[in-house]
């Protein structure tokens, strides 16, 4: 890697994590030198919003010193809930199951950092679990060895341009050996616990999130098969299909299995993994194909950042458009939730969309 690199202007990312850290020790011991930065994208105005971005920056900031590589703070924040925030809310009050960390990838990682800092670099580089092949002289997104850690399902929406200037030093990497080299090293931060849930959402709860935003909504929770009245929502965008968890009412487990958004109606269906929560056969819209547009009648595919892979044929309807016929019977396939496909040994990703209202 290190000598088409060398003639390179590199921006590395760095978060205060354990991953961005090794990205960080991986170029330097290549004789690279990145400049760092560190993107403010956290909520200001309370403090118990505040996420640990004070123990982000402080670990930033060590690391950047022990590689003698200097540290810029960019702040994305306004960017960040203009644009992330308000896809955000647009897609949970229309019904729709969206995902932050994807568009935090596409608009403000590598969009609005570009915009601010990175226009003058090369390239940028990421502590994310991915990595770009060049076949037949186009760059591809491919994915990391780790299948738990794999993260190209987040970077599935990048722009082309965007997907020529990434750069992923430890995407070759399992997580532990990430971590271990970490420890060798004596970084900072080797033992920080990873990251959960949106990128800077960090002791903040989604559905505060949400509520902070748009209030509550309450309506009917009805009973799928019976009709029977099981008990009221607070609103329909704190539910997800295939949802178990949370829900709050007894005589269960009971399973959300469809969102009537113009009755405010909530349905939910008991017992053990209804059948009505699996779909092998549903639409998606608008795919954004991330290095060329590709035929993609033989294909694996997710739906949600898990391991798994589902094998599946894919049918074009329209342009953009497209029917996804699964080999298998998928749990909790979602509207607004983003299908990330790629060919059938799941190495290159094609890119993804997301899955429309299933009649």
């Amino acid at each position: 890697m290190t000598e088409h690199l060398k003639d390179k202007r590199i921006a590395l990312l760095l978060s205060g994590g354990v991953d961005s850290a090794v990205a960080l020790h991986e170029l330097c011991t290549q004789g690279l030198h990145p400049d760092c930065f560190y993107i403010k994208i956290g909520p200001e105005e309370e403090e118990e919003w505040d996420c640990t971005s004070e123990e982000d920056m402080e670990m930033a900031t060590a690391v950047a010193a022990r590689y003698g590589c200097r540290l810029e703070v960019v702040d994305c924040h306004r960017e960040y809930w203009d644009k992330v925030t308000r896809y955000t809310m647009e897609k949970v009050r229309a019904g729709l199951t969206p995902n932050p960390d994807v568009m935090c990838n596409r608009l403000i990682k590598f969009g609005a950092f570009d915009e601010k800092a990175g226009h003058d670099y090369d390239l940028i580089a990421t502590g994310h679990y991915a990595q770009t092949e060049i076949i037949d002289g186009k760059k591809w997104l491919t994915t990391s060895p780790d299948p738990v850690k794999d993260q190209t399902d987040f970077l599935a929406q990048i722009e082309d341009w965007q997907l020529r200037k990434a750069l992923f030093p430890i995407g070759h990497y399992m997580k532990d050996e990430v971590r271990r080299i970490a420890e060798e090293q004596h970084l900072v931060n080797a033992r920080r616990k990873d990251s959960q849930g949106i990128c800077f959402l960090g002791k903040i709860n989604y559905n505060e999130y949400i509520r902070r935003y748009l209030g509550d909504n309450p309506g009917d929770v009805i009973e799928q098969e019976t009709g029977k009245l099981i008990g009221q929502h607070r609103g329909l965008w704190y539910h997800t299909i295939g949802q178990r968890h949370g829900l709050g009412f007894g005589g269960g487990p009971w399973f959300v299995v469809r969102k009537d958004i113009a009755h405010n109606t909530l349905y939910v269906s008991k017992g053990y993994e209804p059948t009505l929560a699996y779909k092998d056969v549903f639409p998606i819209h608008a795919f954004h194909f991330l290095t060329e547009v590709v035929d993609m009648h033989e294909v694996t595919f997710k739906i949600r950042h898990t391991p798994e892979f589902h094998p599946a044929t894919m049918q074009q309807t329209a342009d953009g458009a497209y029917t996804v016929c699964s080999r298998d019977k998928i749990h909790g396939v979602a509207p607004g939730q983003f299908c990330v496909v790629y060919d059938k040994d799941h190495h290159r990703c094609f890119g993804s969309a997301e899955i429309a209202f299933i009649d």
